[in-house]
């Protein structure tokens, strides 16, 4: 029974994902662009500029050719639309991420929220859960949402607090 368990998970979360691009052991890949399609999808359909940063991010950060970040953002793309919580990738990044990673992670959230010139607070708020559940502190946090905003030269506004 527990296998049949077991099974079912696998097919709803990757249910025509290549093999290789899973969420098992070392599938912190998938998980983390899958976090950053929920990113650039939060406020609605992502904009070019938001997909062309998503490309970028993934050929550079994780040394990818276009092929295999086209590859891997189809695979992200129906993970994430099967996904009901963002625990689901988060615990893969941890269980796969030191923390510098999930520090860089963090980071790409906040590249892609600022790709296109406007911060919501939607995503605002899913970088916020995020790196809560990725054991990224909230002064880490702001000073990555602070780094990228210096870099992408826009004024970082007070962040919103999801909490209140």
């Amino acid at each position: 029974m527990l296998d049949r368990l077991r099974q079912f998970i696998t097919d709803v979360v990757a249910p025509s994902a290549p093999e290789e691009l899973t969420l098992d052991d070392g599938g912190y890949r998938l998980a983390a662009t899958a976090l950053l399609i929920h990113v650039i999808s939060i406020d609605g359909d992502p904009s070019e500029v938001e997909k062309r940063k998503l490309h970028a991010l993934l050929e550079q950060r994780f040394g990818l050719d276009a092929a295999t970040a086209n590859r891997l953002i189809a695979s992200a793309t129906l993970v994430e639309g099967e996904a009901v919580d963002l625990y689901h990738f988060t615990s893969v990044i941890m269980r796969s991420v030191n923390e510098q990673g999930r520090l860089r992670i963090v980071e790409m959230m906040w590249e892609l929220v600022f790709a296109d010139g406007a911060v919501t607070e939607f995503e605002e708020n899913v970088v916020w859960r995020a790196a809560d559940l990725l054991a990224v502190s909230t002064r880490d946090r702001v000073n990555l949402r602070q780094k990228v905003a210096a870099a992408n030269n826009m004024q970082s506004i007070p962040e919103i607090d999801p909490a209140n």
